[in-house]
């Protein structure tokens, strides 16, 4: 009897010690009142764009017929045109044979519900015989982000590249499939001193208008955050030629790095277009988690999440707020597996439909996701690991 009181004693105690270690290795991730979420996944939705083997396209470089994407489809932009969502997502072909290696070429995927999609079955933006062959060929067109004035001109700002260097691009359309390119954006400024640089991840300003997102002026001008490394900056008048925001000593100008032991401890890449809110300029981006001792142990090395910083408004340099944890994360089997098996949530394409936000971001360099954000509705607690 003694024996059996002192085993479930045991038991009891090892339970309770259990229960207390979980509660002690879990927090609620309540975000701030500046910040957007939660974001939830649809159910039995996901993912909305996967690969297609049967596509075929006249490839202008090689003159021959491509499945085009056949390989991967992931890395998506989004927008709203005629009451339907429009998803421009990049594909890659199967022409190489490690990320970097294959053509890219941007698709066309359009909704009623932004969930489920139809394709068009040709890319609208690829590397063509056109004024853009040294900066595009053979590598292609990549990660778009795109937006749209109040005019109902939208622009795509991607990734040229020629396998040398990534630039960031420019091109704009009225209907979304026709598409002119204006090539890369940092050209006419400084005697062309930031052009040959590596540059890409363009997410310009917008704010919602009468229930639209559309491109808008900051302190007189269009402004961008782009930067794969650090987040920086750069102003228009036009939309087409960008000068990027330089410091005291000519360089440009840092507005946030990478934090150490944070889940944005090795890179932080711009998303989709910055939003205007009534607390500031929201720019949604990308972190990437370091694999050393620099990183977030919550979350697998190199992988990345989702993050976003407040910059103010009046001076959209200053950064006044910054989530510590991602407001989204790999959890899917198809966000962890795929080209990028670290786990992957790439975002790129925000839209303002039917009352509520979409999110459209890449599945592990493979596949394209989406998560839905309804503001009228409580955002459900994400419990976060405690270091």
């Amino acid at each position: 009897m003694n024996k059996g009181i002192t085993t479930f004693a045991a038991v009891l105690t090892c339970l309770l010690f259990f229960n207390l270690s979980f509660a002690q290795t879990s927090v609620q991730n309540k975000l701030p009142n500046w910040a957007f979420g939660g974001f939830e996944r649809p159910a039995n939705t996901n993912p909305i764009i996967s690969p297609l083997a049967g596509s075929r396209f006249l490839d202008p470089m090689s003159g021959k017929q491509v499945g085009w994407e056949a390989f991967y489809t992931f890395n998506p932009a989004a927008t709203v045109k005629n009451g339907k969502v429009v998803v421009l997502y990049r594909s890659e072909d199967m022409t190489g044979d490690a990320i970097g290696t294959r053509t890219s070429r941007i698709g066309y995927a359009e909704s009623t519900n932004g969930l489920h999609f139809k394709r068009s079955g040709k890319p609208v933006v690829y590397p063509g015989n056109d004024s853009q062959k040294e900066f595009e060929w053979p590598g292609g067109c990549e990660d778009p982000r795109v937006a749209v004035t109040e005019n109902g001109t939208y622009v795509m700002f991607y990734t040229q590249w020629n396998r040398k260097v990534p630039r960031l691009g420019v091109a704009t359309s009225k209907d979304l499939v026709t598409w002119v390119k204006h090539g890369p954006i940092f050209r006419k400024f400084y005697n062309g001193k930031f052009a040959d640089i590596p540059n890409k991840s363009a997410s310009i300003v917008t704010q919602l208008k009468g229930g639209k997102i559309v491109i808008a002026k900051v302190n007189g001008k269009y402004w961008m955050y782009w930067g794969e490394l650090h987040v920086f900056a750069a102003t228009s008048t036009n939309l087409v030629d960008w000068e990027p925001l330089t410091d005291g000593k000519g360089e440009l100008k840092w507005l946030i790095s990478p934090r150490k032991n944070y889940f944005d401890s090795d890179l932080t890449e711009c998303g989709p277009p910055a939003l205007i809110t009534k607390n500031g300029i929201i720019l949604f981006y990308n972190g990437k988690n370091h694999p050393g001792n620099g990183g977030d142990k919550r979350f697998n090395g190199n992988s990345y999440c989702a993050g976003q910083v407040l910059f103010s408004l009046k001076d959209p340099t200053k950064a006044i707020g910054r989530l510590n944890v991602p407001f989204l994360r790999p959890m899917e089997p198809f966000e962890k597996s795929g080209q990028y098996v670290n786990g992957t949530v790439f975002i790129e394409g925000l839209t303002y439909f039917k009352n509520k936000w979409f999110l459209y971001y890449g599945c592990a360099d493979s596949k394209v996701g989406v998560a839905v954000f309804d503001p009228n509705k409580p955002a459900p607690p994400d419990p976060v690991p405690v270091l």
